[in-house]
């Protein structure tokens, strides 16, 4: 009997639709990136970008658990000596770029490289409730019924 290994040919890509409304972001960032990945399915295979596509929706309502909000900070270089910056999480998703937060969340639990930058790509983050992917199809994901904790309520 020989390992299973999945071709570039057998890849089925679906596509998933989680509303974070009220989500945790780290536990919505692993589910995400678990899927994102492909570790989901019994036909994994660790060098072929064989997970799925994934739209997130009302990524500016997401939330920390305990004071996480005010107290955990972002650091950023702008390439300059010195250039260290740093924002806290409340300034980013006060801001104008609220999607961010999850966007980072989810790469930084993705591995680093050629093919974590290909998965990546099939992440798509919006701050509102509208998306353009309808013609995909997109199959609802309820990551708050998964877990009681996933939800903060």
């Amino acid at each position: 009997m020989s390992t299973f290994t999945l071709k570039t040919a057998d890849i089925e890509k679906k596509w998933y639709l989680i509303d974070a409304k009220g989500l945790v972001v780290g536990r919505l960032a692993t589910i995400i990136a678990m899927r994102l990945r492909g570790k989901h399915k019994p036909t994994y295979t660790p060098h072929l970008d064989c997970g799925d596509n994934v739209i997130v929706i009302n990524a500016d309502k997401v939330v920390f658990t305990g004071r996480k909000r005010d107290q955990k900070v972002y650091h950023y270089h702008t390439g300059h000596p010195g250039g260290i910056k740093e924002r806290s999480a409340k300034f980013i998703l006060e801001g104008r770029f609220p999607e961010r937060i999850v966007e980072k969340a989810v790469e930084r639990m993705i591995p680093r490289g050629p093919l974590g930058r290909k998965q990546l790509l099939n992440l798509r983050v919006y701050k509102g409730t509208e998306h353009p992917h309808e013609a995909q199809q997109p199959v609802a994901l309820d990551v708050g019924a998964m877990n009681a904790k996933n939800l903060k309520v």
